[in-house]
């Protein structure tokens, strides 16, 4: 090492593995890890043309730079993470997202004692989660997504105390979600778009803001305990098997916001306790299930809802007028605490009866509904809010059940 040196000799022996384990064909010029000129020293050299990017050292310790961050540009830089020793206990930052690293997540990342956020996303990571990433106690934010990692996810998660912000979404990962209770600050969790199976856990973090796990492989229901997050406001758990009845407390949560549950096989929407009046919810989507019965009035009366989509289910009956009102804007307004349907999507179903009168009021453009593909009398496509398909044949119509007259 020059003697003038003022980067730790470790780390400069850790960026200089980095860039040997860094596939030489995706090196392009212009790039951070093509002006990393190794017979000068890192962090005396940063940010000018020689050490241009790629790394910070905010930390001096017994009169060396450390490193504090490793923040590669998106530069499609290819090869292995695991030719890398990673003992720099200073880092805070590791960020190598939207390149093509491949191999799989090294279990030597555990000495990253001092990490707050590790950023993984868009590259083609394979294998299995190492367990020892538990480890990671100072981690606030974990960044997995869109790889192609396999397995299960590690209840070693469980370890990292300070995780606000889980992404695992974009992979391969299956088996039972696990528990992570322990994660007592965890906000966001996204694990869409990954073949997880089994049901949804007993409990969730209790701290959660934001859920999706759409478009996975998950059977039974919602747990009962979702009520104790407190904090939740966004729910996606379409796309999977759920079934049976959708839970009513989650009309009844004291935060949820937007609901999504399209596209999984529930068959029916029972009433909440008080009809859903202190609900909090703006956006409902249940379509694409095989709910049976008639339309779910109470959400008419839902203070804040304004998007509602119940298409291609079962339903049956007439439409309640407490929806046509609500998209009207009947009773709701600024001083009425009643917010107005400005998405009311009901085709696909089975409903019957006379188009209700608000509904001939609606100028086209003003809101968005559509009543198309039902049993409905006089509802021709031309008018805007029947569009979305001819009404079903009245032979299909008396197919489906006695109630069609």
């Amino acid at each position: 090492m020059d003697a003038n040196s003022t980067t730790y000799w470790q780390d400069i022996q850790i960026l200089k593995q980095l860039k040997n384990s860094v596939d030489a064909h995706s090196v392009t010029s212009g790039s951070c890890i093509y002006s990393w000129d190794f017979t000068l020293d890192p962090c005396d050299y940063l940010f000018k043309d020689k050490f241009t990017c790629g790394f910070r050292c905010d930390v001096v310790v017994d009169g060396f730079s450390r490193l504090t961050e490793l923040a590669l540009d998106s530069a499609n830089y290819s090869g292995s993470l695991s030719n890398v020793s990673w003992n720099l206990p200073y880092l805070q930052n590791f960020d190598v997202s939207n390149n093509f690293f491949n191999g799989s997540v090294p279990e030597s990342f555990s000495q990253l004692t001092r990490l707050q956020r590790l950023g993984l996303s868009s590259n083609s990571l394979s294998g299995s989660l190492p367990d020892s990433l538990g480890s990671l106690s100072n981690l606030e934010e974990m960044y997995l997504d869109n790889n192609k990692l396999e397995g299960t996810i590690p209840l070693s998660f469980n370890g990292l105390k300070n995780l606000k912000r889980l992404e695992l979404q974009g992979n391969g990962l299956s088996g039972d979600f696990p528990e992570l209770t322990q994660l007592s600050n965890l906000n966001f969790l996204d694990a869409s778009d990954n073949a997880v199976s089994g049901n949804l856990p007993a409990n969730f973090p209790a701290s959660l803001i934001e859920l999706s796990m759409r478009n996975n492989q998950i059977e039974g229901n919602i747990p009962s305990s979702v009520i104790n997050c407190a904090y939740l406001q966004v729910m996606d758990l379409s796309h999977n098997r759920l079934s049976g009845s959708v839970p009513p407390s989650l009309f009844t949560h004291p935060s949820l916001q937007q609901l999504t549950l399209s596209y999984n096989q529930y068959d029916s929407v029972p009433v909440p306790g008080n009809s859903g009046l202190t609900s909090e919810l703006i956006s409902v989507d249940l379509s694409n299930n095989n709910i049976h019965g008639f339309l779910p009035g109470f959400m008419g009366f839902m203070p804040k809802l304004s998007a509602l989509s119940l298409e291609n289910n079962k339903f049956s009956g007439m439409i309640p007028i407490q929806f046509a009102l609500k998209v009207l804007a009947v009773g709701s307004g600024s001083n009425s605490g009643l917010a107005q349907f400005e998405r009311l999507l009901l085709g696909g179903n089975y409903l019957l009866g006379p188009i209700p009168g608000p509904f001939l009021e609606l100028e086209s453009g003003s809101v968005k509904v559509q009543l198309g593909n039902n049993c409905l009398y006089r509802c021709p496509v031309r008018w805007f809010f029947c569009e979305g398909g001819a009404q079903k044949s009245l032979m299909e119509c008396r197919a489906f059940g006695p109630i069609i007259p």
